[in-house]
């Protein structure tokens, strides 16, 4: 339990991220869409770095016991997912859906993870489902039009609420959220007559 809390108030450090950039912006210090960009990208490198030496060559911390769950630990773990998704979307959308996408991964997973009882089920409860859409969506309207904050909030929802397996594989929502979040909200902006 103690484990699962320190994971959770890891997951939601994330959320510093977006703060950064946003207070960032506003003070007018200077990192910029672009720098953001290549620090999200130095940092998902870094997490590949470090679970290629966990993996591939075996450095144990003691901090990988604690933040690891049992079934990561011959596979990637959840935070190198965490940071590459997050990467992601900066790399290819603009602040405006990459920013809530980001926050709906930081805060919105650990949220809906502790109304969970941590099953691993194909479909999460709709008490789980349903806190996860109202987070998400709560995230999602500083940044977006309704029509793509209620999109996005359902890509974020369904990214942690449907298990998906590829072959003996189970796809770890860390990389999903985000993408299915700004992947939806972009195609609602793009393609429906919403303005910003």
């Amino acid at each position: 339990m103690a484990d699962e809390l320190k994971r959770r108030l890891v997951h939601a450090s994330g959320s510093g991220l977006v703060a950064l950039y946003l207070l960032a912006t506003y003070l007018e210090v200077g990192l910029t869409w672009p720098r953001f960009r290549i620090l999200m990208i130095v940092l998902a490198a870094g997490a590949l770095v470090l679970e290629f030496l966990r993996l591939q060559i075996g450095l144990d911390w003691r901090l990988y016991d604690v933040l690891t769950r049992e079934y990561e630990q011959d596979n990637p773990a959840a935070y190198a997912l965490y940071l590459i998704s997050m990467a992601a979307v900066v790399v290819v959308f603009e602040p405006a859906i990459a920013l809530p996408a980001m926050l709906m991964l930081a805060l919105g997973d650990p949220i809906s993870g502790a109304v969970s009882d941590n099953s691993l089920q194909r479909v999460k409860s709709p008490k789980v489902l349903g806190t996860m859409f109202l987070v998400s969506t709560i995230i999602a309207l500083p940044f977006l039009p309704i029509t793509a904050a209620l999109l996005a909030a359902a890509g974020a929802t369904l990214a942690d609420g449907v298990t998906v397996e590829i072959r003996t594989y189970i796809i770890d929502d860390n990389l999903t959220i985000p993408i299915y979040a700004a992947c939806l909200a972009y195609l609602v902006l793009e393609f429906t007559p919403v303005s910003m």
